[in-house]
Protein backbone atom coordinates (compact mmCIF):
# COMPACT_ATOMS: atom_id res chain seq x y z
CA UNK A 1 0.00 0.00 0.00
CA UNK A 2 1.14 3.68 -1.06
CA UNK A 3 0.30 6.47 1.35
CA UNK A 4 0.41 10.17 -0.17
CA UNK A 5 0.63 13.15 2.90
CA UNK A 6 0.19 16.71 1.55
CA UNK A 7 1.28 19.78 3.21
CA UNK A 8 1.16 23.53 2.96
CA UNK A 9 -2.03 24.61 2.18
CA UNK A 10 -3.26 27.82 3.87
CA UNK A 11 -5.06 31.25 3.62
CA UNK A 12 -3.37 33.74 1.72
CA UNK A 13 -4.22 37.08 0.29
CA UNK A 14 -4.66 37.47 -3.90
CA UNK A 15 -1.27 38.07 -5.45
CA UNK A 16 -0.17 35.93 -2.88
CA UNK A 17 2.14 32.65 -2.77
CA UNK A 18 1.95 29.03 -0.98
CA UNK A 19 4.19 25.88 -1.45
CA UNK A 20 2.29 22.67 -1.54
CA UNK A 21 4.23 19.44 -0.58
CA UNK A 22 3.29 15.79 -1.46
CA UNK A 23 5.23 12.72 0.24
CA UNK A 24 4.47 9.38 -0.86
CA UNK A 25 5.26 6.76 1.65
CA UNK A 26 4.96 2.59 1.37
CA UNK A 27 5.48 -0.23 -0.50
CA UNK A 28 6.92 1.70 -3.68
CA UNK A 29 9.43 0.17 -6.33
CA UNK A 30 8.77 3.29 -8.80
CA UNK A 31 6.76 6.48 -9.35
CA UNK A 32 5.93 7.06 -12.73
CA UNK A 33 3.71 10.63 -12.62
CA UNK A 34 2.90 12.64 -10.14
CA UNK A 35 0.78 15.39 -9.70
CA UNK A 36 -2.11 18.25 -8.45
CA UNK A 37 -5.21 18.40 -9.14
CA UNK A 38 -7.86 20.51 -7.53
CA UNK A 39 -11.58 21.03 -7.01
CA UNK A 40 -13.77 24.05 -5.94
CA UNK A 41 -16.66 23.64 -4.68
CA UNK A 42 -19.80 22.89 -7.14
CA UNK A 43 -16.92 22.02 -9.70
CA UNK A 44 -15.51 18.75 -11.12
CA UNK A 45 -11.90 17.84 -10.09
CA UNK A 46 -9.63 18.85 -12.71
CA UNK A 47 -5.82 18.50 -13.18
CA UNK A 48 -3.27 21.32 -12.75
CA UNK A 49 0.07 20.07 -12.98
CA UNK A 50 2.03 16.90 -13.44
CA UNK A 51 5.30 15.58 -14.00
CA UNK A 52 6.81 12.19 -14.95
CA UNK A 53 9.56 10.17 -13.70
CA UNK A 54 11.68 11.05 -17.30
CA UNK A 55 11.72 15.04 -16.06
CA UNK A 56 8.69 16.11 -18.36
CA UNK A 57 6.03 18.70 -17.06
CA UNK A 58 2.49 20.03 -18.22
CA UNK A 59 0.35 22.31 -16.63
CA UNK A 60 -2.91 23.63 -16.75
CA UNK A 61 -3.89 27.04 -19.12
CA UNK A 62 -4.70 28.75 -16.12
CA UNK A 63 -2.22 28.00 -13.79
CA UNK A 64 0.94 28.43 -16.67
CA UNK A 65 3.22 30.55 -16.05
CA UNK A 66 2.00 31.57 -12.06
CA UNK A 67 2.71 27.89 -10.92
CA UNK A 68 5.85 25.81 -10.79
CA UNK A 69 6.06 22.05 -10.10
CA UNK A 70 8.59 20.09 -9.13
CA UNK A 71 10.30 16.78 -7.74
CA UNK A 72 12.35 15.29 -5.26
CA UNK A 73 12.82 11.79 -6.43
CA UNK A 74 15.25 10.54 -3.84
CA UNK A 75 12.36 12.01 -1.42
CA UNK A 76 9.66 10.45 -3.47
CA UNK A 77 8.35 14.42 -2.58
CA UNK A 78 6.63 16.56 -5.27
CA UNK A 79 6.17 20.02 -5.16
CA UNK A 80 3.93 22.70 -6.40
CA UNK A 81 4.59 26.55 -5.81
CA UNK A 82 1.98 28.67 -6.69
CA UNK A 83 2.52 32.43 -6.89
CA UNK A 84 0.05 35.34 -8.27
CA UNK A 85 -2.70 33.92 -6.63
CA UNK A 86 -5.90 34.52 -7.31
CA UNK A 87 -9.45 34.04 -5.67
CA UNK A 88 -10.46 31.19 -8.82
CA UNK A 89 -7.20 29.46 -7.48
CA UNK A 90 -9.24 28.75 -4.42
CA UNK A 91 -9.62 25.16 -4.37
CA UNK A 92 -8.86 21.92 -2.24
CA UNK A 93 -5.89 20.51 -4.00
CA UNK A 94 -5.33 16.61 -4.26
CA UNK A 95 -1.75 14.94 -4.91
CA UNK A 96 -2.22 12.28 -7.10
CA UNK A 97 0.82 9.63 -8.01
CA UNK A 98 0.87 6.44 -10.41
CA UNK A 99 3.14 4.00 -8.05
CA UNK A 100 4.38 0.75 -8.79
CA UNK A 101 5.01 -2.13 -5.67
CA UNK A 102 6.92 -4.94 -5.96
CA UNK A 103 4.54 -6.13 -8.42
CA UNK A 104 5.39 -3.89 -10.85
CA UNK A 105 1.62 -3.04 -11.52
CA UNK A 106 1.20 0.49 -12.31
CA UNK A 107 -1.62 2.28 -9.54
CA UNK A 108 -2.88 5.42 -8.96
CA UNK A 109 -3.07 6.86 -5.36
CA UNK A 110 -5.05 9.77 -4.29
CA UNK A 111 -3.68 12.27 -1.29
CA UNK A 112 -6.28 13.40 1.16
CA UNK A 113 -6.28 16.84 0.03
CA UNK A 114 -5.10 20.08 1.08
CA UNK A 115 -7.59 23.66 1.65
CA UNK A 116 -6.19 26.80 -0.61
CA UNK A 117 -8.11 29.52 0.22
CA UNK A 118 -7.49 32.90 -1.99
CA UNK A 119 -9.26 36.14 -0.66
CA UNK A 120 -8.25 39.56 0.77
Amino acid sequence: QVQLVESGGGLVQPGGSLRLSCAASGSIFSIYVMGWYRQAPGNQRGLVAFSTSGGSTSYADSVKDRFTISRDNAKNTVYLQMNSLKPEDTAVYYCNAAVSSSDRIPRQYWGQGTQVSVSS
